[in-house]
């Protein structure tokens, strides 16, 4: 089997148990360590796309988590303005209760 210094000795192993399950009456050593490497080849095939979906999907989470902390900032500045408003009706209800005051003392 030849020995590539890009795919892991556990990839290397595990195309090696595959090769060797899938072994037919016949076949030399030689075939064997071929149907091996390609094996180990289609592996680290697999680990690159594995490892760009995952990054991928990592620039993805980040993006969103960005703009998920710039809609969080937002809400932020308008919440004085509801406490704001809930004032409101209690300045309304103070006024209204002088001037109910007020027009019975001048009375």
């Amino acid at each position: 089997m030849a020995k590539n210094k890009s795919v892991s000795i556990e990839s290397q192993d595990e195309a090696a148990k595959i090769a060797n399950g899938t072994q037919k009456k016949g076949q030399t050593k030689e075939q064997t360590k071929l149907i091996a490497a390609g094996i180990e080849k289609g592996i680290a095939q697999y680990k690159k796309q594995h490892k760009a979906k995952m990054r991928e999907q990592d620039k993805l989470r980040k993006k969103r988590n960005k703009t998920n902390t710039v809609l969080n900032e937002e809400p932020t500045l308008e919440a004085p303005q509801e406490n704001q408003v809930s004032k409101l009706p209690w300045i309304l209800l103070a006024i209204s209760w002088l001037c109910f005051l007020g027009y019975f003392l001048v009375k």
